[in-house]
Parts: C-alpha cells; structure tokens; sequence
C-alpha cells in the first residue's frame, strides 16, 4: 500500500457528505427541541462530529467540515434558529473550540492510520485499482466550476428573485439543486460544494421568510432547505465520482491502446530493447534507457528519445541489474503502463541476448560440421591420389627395376593425375572457406559465356570433352568471369563424371528475358527429387552418385559463387534421363550511346 495515499485519510466527496448530514441532524435537533438544548451543548455534539470527521478524513475535508461545524454552532445555539451570529462570544468560543477539535482530530487520524495499518481508509480513496474514487477531477475542469458557481448562481438568483411571484420554494429548490449537479459535471466535488453552501445562503436570503434576513420563520422552510443542502453535497459526490470514472475509463483505454500497440510491435518481429524503447518514446515522448548495472556501474544498453538535461527521472526496475529510466515525457506516465514497459522491454532485452547466443551456437555448430567433414575428406580423398603420386614416385626410383619408356609414362601420368586432382581439391576448399568467412568480392563485368566456357574445359583432364551450343547473338552477362570460369569448371567436372562412355555431357546457352540461361546437362543415372537440394550442400556426396572422387564442394562452391554474383542454380531432370544444372545470369546493361558531335 502506497504510504503517502494511506495518511490521507477518507476523501472528501465520502467524508463532507457524512459529516454535513450528520451536523444538519444537531442543528435540526437543537431546533426541534425549542431551546431545551443549551449552546454548550450544541457545541460538544458538533465538536464531536467534527473530531470524528477529521480522524477519518484527508486534511483538507477536515477544515470544510470544521467551517461546517462553526456555521451549525452559531447558527442553532439558540433561537431564533438558522440565523447566523458570525460576532459574540458564541462564535468566537465556537471558532476555537471547532479549531482544536480539527487539529485534534486529523493528528489522531494520522497517529492511528501510522500505527494500525488495517485501519487505513486509503483504499476508499480510489487512487490505485480497486478504490472506490479518484482524485480529483483536472485544474481546468475544477477552475471552470468555480467559474460557474461564482458567475452562474447570481444571475441564476437575479432571474428566480424576478420569478419569485410565480415560483415557490419547492420551485427555487429544484432550480438551485439542477444547477449544484451542472456545476458537479462540470469542476467536481469541491466547486459544487462552494456552490451547495451559496445556494443555501442565497435561498435562506431571497426566498425564505422573513425575506433578507438568515432567519427562518417556519420549521417546514428549515426542513426544506436542510434537506435541500443535504440531497446537493451527496448527488454533487455521486456525480463526481461518475465523472472519474468516466476520466478512469478513458485513462485505462489509453493504456490498454498503447499497451496493445506495444504488443503488436512485439508479435510483430521487433521485440528488440531498442524498438520497445522507440514505440514508449513516439507514444508518450520523452526520452527511455535501458541500463544494466555490470560491476557497480551503471551502462546503457538501448537509448530512444531525448530530452532536457534537466528533466526529472523516473527509474523503474527491470530485475536486479536491469532498470528503466524515463525523464522528459511532457505527462506522466502511468504506473501500470509504466511497469508494462518495463516487464516487456526486459523481456525484449532476453530475447535478443537468447537470438545471439543461438546464433553463436549455430555457428559453432557449423564450424565443427564443415571441420569434422574436412576431416574425412583430408583423411580419404586427399590421401587417395597422395597414395598414387607416393606409389608412383617410389615405384620409379627402384634401382633393381627396369622400366620401359611405357612404363615411365604411365606412372608419370598417374603422377600428373593425382596432382591435377590435388590441385581441384585443394582449390575447392579454399574456394569454401573464402565463402564461408566472407571474404569473396567478385568483380563484376560485361561477360562472354562464349569466350569462359572453353576456358572452363582447359583446366579439365585432356580426353574431356563437352558439347558447347552457345549462339553468336547470345546476350554479355554481367558476371566475374574468374568466377564463372571457375563455376563452369566444376559444373563440366561433375557431368564428366557421370557421364556414360560415348555420351559426353553438353552446355545450351539461351536468353531469357533480363537473364541467360546455361544448361550444364549429363546422360547419366539422375538424382532423386529429394536429393536435389541437398546435392549443392558442403561436402554432400549422394549415395546415388557415389562414383565422384571428389569431397562434395564442387556443387556448394558454384552455388556460393552464383549467389555473390547475383546469379542462381537449380537441379532439374535432362530429357530422357540423367542430370540438368540450370544456371541463371543477369544480362549486362547495353552502353550508353556516345552523345559527342562527330568532327566536322
């Protein structure tokens, strides 16, 4: 429980209400006794209400009901009643008696409230959930009331004083009690209380007789216009607490608007501390941090919004080492949208480090897959053709043996074989790791495809052979033709190696629209559909096509030169069975005219 609220006691629109009514009921007493009640004691029954109303109200309802509690005592301590003697010793005695028992009564009030929690009539208050009111309405709506009162109620009074031979007091009643409850609507409780206590005194003056004077003739009138005062200060309270209700109403709207955009912002993909924080400051302004406490010192981790250097801030804990800090907003913000922010932008702030710390360990794990297949690739197919080069090396070096000039050539051809696929191996991998740290930085050109795919051949073994069929008028493809000569290569390398003897692999160039299309297709065994995909993946060698010698990054490398040189490829079927790689290329951009005059 709020503290600060919890001294303050029961609001004033529950306790003035009680008190009036209750001070009414010992002036009507005093006055329906006919005297048998002695001013003194008049005094000690007001005093006594008074004390108990200000134990249980806030201050300021205390020295209204105390004001009350004097105009009842010199009004009702002895007849003629309902007249009021503000001079003599009755009301200076009354003055000081009522003073002490305000006094009196809010330190018990206070005292009791401190020491017995259970007594603390906050809750009746409504400034937090739950209570039965609210504070008071704004400054501009209670100043407008006030306006109203004092303006509106003497020219109401002038126009019914005209009226008076066609009105009576039950009439002058009604008129006066319509315009308390506007004035209610209008500022709230307190204006409406000014205006109850002036309609009483200007009804009491104009419309009971004996006219002008604060006298009153007949106990009926007395009745009339106690009732009166009572029924004005209860509907004026029930009047201002719908009022707030209705401001409440609004206020909560507010907040669950903004808390809903909050939570679209959220569910909607920027759930960072840094987008909580921009959607708090383009609501309410202002400028929000997120800090962290690391070693006892405070660091910033999200800033939105700015504000005066010498703004007040709010901090609102996040958990033990997190906090918000808000400061500029040009109104305050509300505590439960507050620690809405706070709970969400805590939140953001976990699942941002949680995306981080997967993303980390998805590299790592990706690091480990690409170093445990390196492993087995270093482990059987680079010692596969080292094998036959040692093999050979060593079979020539033998001194015992005599070898045929045929026989030479044929271990230096094996020498010369298992370098060349040494060589593609090698040069495949370092392809890869340039790719998968990023560091590939293609130079972009007007390209031939006719003048790189011959080339893409010279780097294959001597018997290969491809069927080229690029046409003449075939479009420049815009392309790193390194790159492309390089993609080419090991598009050629892996049709000739599942390719049947006498069918040797072709590549058909066509354009298509912005883009060339190269087909790379081979007549051998295929791939399955649901291994298409997976065929351009690092180290993926199909069961399928099991034949290659290779370690599976012929493909991943084309793929990731592609994609850097804003190409693509796709695996499709070749008409009458084996293997199509597609391979889509942007067209070049035609140059632009020469605009310069031709030379006289």
């Amino acid at each position: 429980m709020n503290r600060s609220w919890a001294r303050r006691g029961l609001a004033a629109h529950f306790a003035l209400p009680a008190g009036f009514a209750a001070l009414l009921v010992v002036g009507a007493t005093a006055a329906g006794l006919g005297g048998r009640l002695p001013a003194t004691g008049v005094l000690i029954l007001a005093g006594l209400v008074v004390y108990a109303g200000a134990a249980v109200a806030e201050p300021l309802a205390a020295a209204a009901l105390g004001l009350i509690g004097w105009l009842t005592v010199t009004g009702f301590s002895r007849p003629p009643y309902a007249q009021l003697r503000m001079t003599g010793p009755v009301a200076a005695r009354a003055a000081l008696v009522l003073a002490g028992c305000v006094l009196l009564g809010v330190g018990t009030g206070l005292l009791v409230r401190e020491v017995v929690p259970w007594f603390r009539l906050g809750s009746m208050r409504g400034d937090q959930p739950g209570g039965l009111s609210l504070a008071g309405l704004g400054g501009r709506r209670q100043a407008a009331g006030v306006l109203l009162a004092v303006a509106g109620l003497p020219l109401l009074t002038v126009v019914l004083v005209a009226a008076r031979p066609h009105l009576d007091l039950t009439d002058d009643l009604l008129i006066y009690l319509v315009a308390v409850v506007t004035i209610a609507v209008v500022g709230g409780f307190w204006p409406a209380l000014l205006a109850a206590l002036t309609a009483s005194l200007a009804l009491n003056w104009y419309f009971t007789k004996p006219l002008h004077t604060l006298t009153i003739a007949e106990p009926r009138n007395l009745l009339a216009l106690l009732l009166f005062v009572t029924v004005a200060v209860t509907v004026s309270s029930v009047v201002h607490l719908a009022a707030r209700r209705q401001v409440q109403a609004a206020r909560s709207a507010g907040e669950a608007a903004s808390l809903l955009e909050l939570a679209q912002t959220v569910l909607g993909g920027a759930d960072t501390p840094t987008a909580v924080l921009d959607h708090l400051t383009t609501s309410w302004g202002g400028r929000a941090e997120l800090a962290e406490q690391v070693r006892d010192q405070w660091v910033s981790v999200a800033v939105s919004g700015t504000a005066p250097d010498d703004a007040a801030s709010m901090h609102v804990p996040v958990n033990d080492s997190v906090a918000l800090i808000v400061s500029g907003q040009p109104r305050p913000l509300p505590g439960r949208l507050l620690d809405g922010f706070a709970a969400q932008v805590g939140a953001a702030l976990d699942r941002d480090r949680l995306r981080t710390q997967a993303a980390q360990a998805e590299a790592l794990a990706e690091g480990n897959r690409m170093r445990t297949a390196l492993l087995a690739a270093v482990s059987h197919d680079l010692r596969t053709p080292l094998a036959s080069i040692k093999a050979s090396v060593s079979t020539l070096r033998q001194t015992d043996v005599v070898w045929t000039a045929a026989d030479e050539q044929a271990l230096l051809a094996t020498i010369e074989d298992g370098a060349d696929r040494l060589d593609a191996l090698i040069g495949n991998l370092l392809d890869m790791s340039r790719l998968a740290t990023g560091s590939l930085q293609p130079f972009l050109r007007p390209t031939s495809v006719e003048e790189v795919a011959p080339a893409a051949l010279l780097g294959l073994a001597p018997a290969s052979s491809v069927r080229m069929a690029v046409p003449d008028d075939l479009p420049l493809v815009r392309t790193d033709p390194v790159l492309l000569e390089r993609v080419l290569a090991n598009l050629f390398a892996n049709a000739l190696a599942h390719s049947p003897e006498g069918r040797p692999p072709a590549l058909h160039a066509y354009p298509a629209g912005d883009t060339v299309l190269l087909e790379v297709a081979d007549h051998g065994s295929g791939v399955a559909d649901e291994f298409k995909l997976r065929m351009f993946e690092p180290f993926e060698r199909l069961g399928e096509r099991a034949s290659g010698t290779g370690v599976g990054l012929g493909l991943a490398v084309a793929k990731g030169f592609l994609a850097a040189m804003g190409g693509s490829i796709v695996a499709t079927d070749t008409p009458g069975g084996g293997l199509t790689v597609q391979v889509l290329l942007p067209v070049a951009a035609a140059p632009a005219a020469s605009s310069t005059p031709a030379e006289q």
